[in-house]
């Protein structure tokens, strides 16, 4: 609820702030001029997973049941009361936050490329249909937290509409690198790799301000490829990860660019 609270007071303002700019005085007349212009961003992300399930366990060659057994064999009994078709889900989103630095090179009157480079901070929760069992956390919590810290590489080309006044609407897309260093290694109950890629796309809109320029921009980040990587070593119990065939990154942000 708070959540949404703030993103439709933060809509709400700009959509204000945008008519009240609408019918002024022109600011920074030449400011799209400028062959290159540098700034800052922030912003809120909400991380998200798409998950693609083993129809059993038993389906995955990594599984080793018998293995399982032998070490723990409560938690097989566990996975064998679902008949192996363990599931997870994103249980809640959380909001996160995005810091970067905005690189813009002008290449016509209303086309761009940027290169927006930061950080990203943010954290996932998987729910599962069985028991959850971390070495690492001795209170067995219910959800699993998939903390992430991303250095963002992006590259946008940002393609404007003519100027209205001190408005201009735009539309970009592109593709973007990321990397988790917050990634721990092997003893992760759920095991994604550091590095990740994606496509991008998203709409925004430039407010010339009297002294800068003010862009509301939201976002949309796909996920390329698999991201889940082997799973975890002993004593981690495997079968968490080892339920996953695919595992894919998605971010959704709201930014707000000053230059």
């Amino acid at each position: 609820m708070v959540r949404k609270s703030l993103i439709i007071f933060l809509l709400l303002f700009g959509s204000l702030l945008a008519k009240a700019q609408m019918w002024g005085i022109p600011n920074l007349t030449t400011f799209d001029d400028r062959r290159i212009h540098f700034g800052f961003t922030l912003g809120l992300n909400v991380l998200d997973l798409g998950i693609q399930h083993y129809h059993t366990l038993d389906e995955n060659p990594s599984f080793d049941a018998e293995a399982l057994g032998e070490i723990y064999p409560i938690y097989l009994q566990e996975i064998d009361s679902v008949g192996r078709q363990v599931r997870a889900d994103i249980a809640s989103l959380t909001p996160g936050f995005t810091v970067g630095i905005v690189s813009n090179l002008r290449l016509t009157e209303n086309l761009d490329l940027r290169f927006v480079p930061g950080l990203s901070f943010g954290n996932r929760e998987l729910e599962y249909n069985v028991p959850l069992h971390d070495m690492n956390n001795a209170g067995n919590s219910e959800a699993y937290s998939l903390r992430a810290t991303y250095i963002d590489f992006p590259f946008y080309l940002k393609y404007k509409s003519k100027r209205i006044v001190n408005q201009r609407p735009y539309m970009l897309g592109g593709l973007a690198a990321r990397v988790d260093i917050s990634k721990s290694a092997v003893e992760e109950l759920v095991r994604l790799r550091k590095m990740s890629f994606y496509v991008e796309a998203g709409m925004g809109w430039d407010m010339y301000l009297q002294f800068f320029r003010l862009s509301t921009e939201l976002k949309y980040s796909f996920g390329l490829g698999n991201n889940l990587t082997a799973p975890p070593e002993f004593p981690q119990p495997g079968y968490f990860n080892q339920a996953f065939k695919r595992v894919s990154a998605h971010m959704l942000t709201l930014s707000f660019h000053f230059e």
